[in-house]
């Protein structure tokens, strides 16, 4: 009988299998993207923060329990101090297939060799623009050449199906779907589009900025031979191929077409709290149980099992709603 039959699985209530969690491991970034964060920002303290031992705890649980795929965020992750050792503590875990993380590309050029060392299979760079001062205006003090280096940097250690995360936001860069795309045919990278979702207060409103993946789709298909494809990587991401090249364009669309039915992840912020949808208040303060058993899963994978029966059935993202549909930001989320 196989192993697969023998793992423990989670399960929700509307019958959807859990196997990838986003685990944050910091809420400071050395960027301040205006979508994902306010100009100030207030991090939280050091003692509230799930220590990196704790961390790789969770992810073994969680693995134990049938996940196969995790993706390590922040914030910017590698901002935080001694990050690789986490990566070289589960990089090679037993029935994790997949370990991946979003960056912003800005610490690759120092990690890149041993991050794939460590066992890291993907990494997602979020890159906004290839103009270097429209880069610095949307990250407010990103350096564009400093996150082509990490690109490289990259490459260079043998990381395959690279992918950017772009952000299109009218009157900010929604010029840049073509030129964002040629890049990556030319560096032979995959390329996603997101919705900018109404996480957090930031500095505009977000009904104004809002460009659908369905009219990006349509200016893509006028310059780009675009093939349908039924490809996934496990996310919400759903992907075309660009013809003649080893490039995907994928588009993660909670507006325009909500992928809530197929949804397979779960999240925890770097305070240990998981939460079963990204667009709603349902959690779990997973800290505690951490902290008062720590020689003891149990309690743990109980409370990870019991989740899933309060896991939503979907968000309710609703541009026109003058407050965003959740406070947190995505920083805090995990990106």
């Amino acid at each position: 009988m196989s192993d697969i039959l023998h793992t423990p699985q989670l399960i929700d209530q509307f019958g959807r299998r859990v196997d990838y969690i986003r685990l944050s491991i910091t809420d400071r970034c050395d960027f301040r993207c205006v979508y994902c964060m306010s100009e100030e920002m207030s991090f939280l303290p050091r003692e509230e923060v799930l220590s990196l031992e704790e961390c790789g705890r969770l992810v073994k649980t969680f693995v134990s329990l049938g996940v196969s795929k995790v993706r390590i965020t922040g914030g910017e992750p590698l901002v935080r101090k001694n990050a690789l050792s986490l990566f070289e503590d589960i990089g090679h875990l037993p029935g994790l297939r997949e370990l991946t993380m979003t960056t912003n590309g800005s610490q690759l050029e120092h990690y890149a060799h041993a991050l794939k060392k460590a066992g890291l299979h993907r990494i997602n760079i979020s890159v906004d623009s290839l103009d270097a001062e429209r880069f610095r205006k949307i990250t407010r003090v990103g350096d564009l050449n400093k996150v082509l280096r990490g690109i490289q940097a990259a490459k260079d250690a043998g990381f395959t199906n690279i992918k950017l995360n772009t952000v299109l936001m009218r009157g900010f860069n929604d010029d840049e779907a073509i030129p964002l795309l040629q890049f990556a045919i030319e560096q032979a990278l995959d390329v996603a589009f997101i919705e900018e979702m109404p996480l957090g207060e930031v500095d505009h409103s977000r009904g104004s900025t809002y460009v659908s993946n369905q009219a990006t789709l349509k200016l893509l298909q006028e310059h780009f031979p675009l093939v349908s494809s039924t490809e996934t990587t496990g996310g919400p991401a759903r992907y075309w191929r660009v013809a003649h090249t080893n490039t995907r364009v994928g588009f993660i669309s909670p507006h325009s077409h909500n992928f809530c039915e197929a949804c397979n992840r779960v999240r925890i912020t770097c305070k240990g709290e998981l939460f079963l949808c990204l667009g709603q208040e349902s959690k779990i303060d997973l800290m505690p149980l951490l902290r008062e058993h720590p020689h003891d899963d149990q309690p743990l994978r109980d409370a990870i099992l019991a989740s899933m029966h309060i896991k939503p059935k979907g968000h309710d993202f609703d541009l026109q709603r003058t407050a965003p549909a959740v406070i947190r930001f995505m920083s805090q989320t995990g990106g």
